[in-house]
């Protein structure tokens, strides 16, 4: 991929997901514009699966003029969608893959191509850009950099959907099941961006300048910070009684499925003693502090081999999280980490760090 269409892409993702976290509704239409620009077409079109789930699209937003439509099943942006395979034309209305699915309001368009719009267990529908009749076709690097970006988008518009749905649990009355989407599916996700975020970063390296750096930064600290709105928001949905488990043995496999994702390989994870009855205030502590280890290993170590312990016996619950990355580097912040030394502290508990060129080493301990 071009450098600097790598680097537009980059960037337009993180605004993107800077936006599903500040300003939700205008997500789509931001997607659609980035869309547009990025592959230099005249039109972007954001189609999403219609309620009845039949297959059927609808246009939901456009870079340019509103547009009604509807698509059928059988049109190339419904089987992108659906198969995840993207799609290309020189001429929608000639090509007879497409040309008996254009919609009235489209038959102005020649060059086309469609990528399927969401994540990997959430098909939101398809991303579609279009040319004038008297404009080049897509070429095949255009159609590759418009399908990336439409898995990153699609991230961004969950990311969205999660948003407005945790700004609307003060009208349900289902406090804990409300409480538990939010703990195993919003912040999850909101971490699993969080990391992507670091890890282009980390990628794309010295093709970023400053400014790209410092939004992407600016991103992932917005991402922190939701996540910690998030919880606590849970905390004040969730019963209080300190004798509640909060299921931790669930949450801590729920973080390692995730690290695993992220790291390409299952990080080893040993559980010896009962996690059924440990204190609210130390199963919380005990998630952010695997939370935060984690996401020190899959963002700066670069580890092959990750080991997680976890252990509870009568007077103390500890966790260590080993791998054997390239440690801790020099100017990373330790804001994290700083935060849960704090953690243990108040809780008359220990916290420790060893960090070499040959691995990082986390030990978290508190009394029970």
């Amino acid at each position: 991929m071009d450098p600097s269409l790598a680097r537009r892409v980059l960037v337009a993702s993180t605004e993107i997901t800077s936006a599903a976290l500040e300003d939700p509704e205008n997500v789509l239409r931001l997607v659609v514009e980035a869309a547009a620009e990025i592959a230099d077409a005249d039109l972007g079109l954001a189609m999403l699966a219609t309620e009845e789930d039949d297959g059927t699209l609808t246009v939901e937003a456009s870079s340019g003029e509103p547009v009604v439509a509807t698509l059928s099943p059988r049109s190339a942006a419904a089987k992108a969608a659906r198969t995840g395979v993207p799609v290309m034309a020189d001429d929608v209305t000639n090509d007879p893959r497409t040309a008996p699915y254009v919609p009235h309001a489209l038959r102005g368009y020649g060059p086309f191509a469609v990528a399927p719009f969401g994540t990997s267990d959430r098909k939101i529908g398809a991303l579609a850009v279009y040319r004038r009749r008297d404009k080049p076709p897509f070429t095949q690097e255009t159609v590759d950099v418009l399908s990336a970006f439409a898995a990153q988008a699609g991230l961004a518009v969950v990311l969205a959907e999660g948003f407005t749905a945790r700004q609307r649990v003060a009208v349900y009355e289902e406090r804990e099941r409300i409480a538990r989407d939010l703990h195993d599916v919003i912040i999850q996700r909101l971490y699993g961006a969080g990391v992507q975020l670091s890890l282009l970063e980390r990628r794309l390296g010295k093709k970023l300048d400053n400014s790209q750096r410092a939004r992407i930064n600016e991103a992932v600290d917005l991402v922190d910070e939701t996540i910690a709105e998030v919880r606590a928001t849970v905390r004040k949905l969730r019963n209080t009684d300190p004798a509640d488990s909060a299921d931790l043995l669930d949450s801590i496999n729920a973080e390692v499925r995730t690290a695993g994702e992220l790291l390409g390989f299952s990080p080893r994870l040993h559980v010896a003693g009962d996690l059924a009855n440990v204190p609210r205030r130390h199963a919380d502590d005990a998630r952010a502090a695997l939370r935060e280890a984690l996401s020190n290993v899959v963002r700066h170590s670069g580890a092959t081999n990750v080991q997680i312990d976890v252990r509870r016996d009568e007077k103390h619950l500890l966790l260590r999280v080993a791998d054997n990355g390239c440690g801790i580097p020099s100017g990373v912040t330790q804001r994290g980490l700083r935060h849960l030394a704090e953690r243990a502290k108040s809780a008359s508990g220990d916290f420790r760090v060893v960090s070499s060129p040959n691995g990082t080493t986390l030990t978290w301990s508190v009394p029970v």
